[in-house]
């Protein structure tokens, strides 16, 4: 089952794609999305989240610039319009939404109360940044874009958080994934991955760099991860 709800922020409201397990009450996971939108790739998410037992909510990051955004071909023109939201995107408020998602999440038909977060990319800084503000029960990051210019927040996170970061990462370097790795080494809460050969964006189903063994693998922790920290 999925719909669409809106999630009301005091600037405004915003639309969540949301897909449902058969079973309910269930936890409930905030999905945050690439710079490509709420695309069919962030819907697959949201469905595999579902078909294990979680409500899975996936809001708008860009509904201030370019609400409704749906980018799913990796075209040049998609990048390069994925690339500008990015660059523009004001993450504080960025967090500030995605509180206010988690705060509905909570309380949505069907849910048992208990809310994690990940995310991609974008998301996944986004997931880290929120992490840090601990009002999430667990945040799981996939490659995490510029996460290595907000290291400063590491030391607020209280949360258990897990990070995935493919080694030959275009977008983040060998240098920036040691400082993540460094940040974060007295950090009990903190569990990291590396994923050997595997370039940015390895988990992303129809993506070109998509490697499906490592996110598999990916997957697994991932799930096991919620399965611990959400029932």
């Amino acid at each position: 089952m999925s719909e669409n709800i809106c999630i009301t922020t005091l600037d405004g409201t915003f639309s969540a794609y949301v897909a449902r397990p058969n079973v309910q009450p269930a936890p409930a996971i905030v999905v945050l999305h690439e710079v490509f939108g709420v695309n069919s790739d962030m819907r697959a998410t949201c469905q595999e989240l579902a078909d294990r037992g979680y409500i899975a909510i996936c809001p708008d990051l860009f509904w201030r610039q370019e609400p409704g955004l749906d980018l799913s071909h990796w075209t040049d023109a998609e990048w390069k319009k994925g690339l500008e939201l990015y660059n523009a995107y004001n993450l504080e408020t960025g967090v500030s939404d995605i509180e206010d998602t988690i705060t509905a999440a909570r309380n949505i038909d069907g849910a048992s109360g208990k809310v994690g977060v990940m995310g991609f990319c974008l998301g996944g800084l986004l997931t880290f940044l929120t992490s840090a503000q601990g009002n999430a029960d667990g945040a799981v990051a996939y490659y995490p874009g510029s996460a290595e210019n907000h290291l400063e927040e590491a030391a607020a996170v209280s949360i258990p958080l897990m990070v995935h970061l493919g080694e030959e990462d275009e977008f983040i370097s060998k240098d920036a994934q040691q400082k993540i790795k460094n940040s974060f080494a007295t950090n009990s809460e903190v569990t990291i991955y590396s994923y050997p050969g595997c370039s940015h964006a390895f988990a992303r189903h129809t993506g070109v760099h998509y490697d499906a063994p490592a996110a598999r693998i990916a997957n697994d922790r991932t799930w096991a991860f919620f399965d611990q920290e959400l029932r």
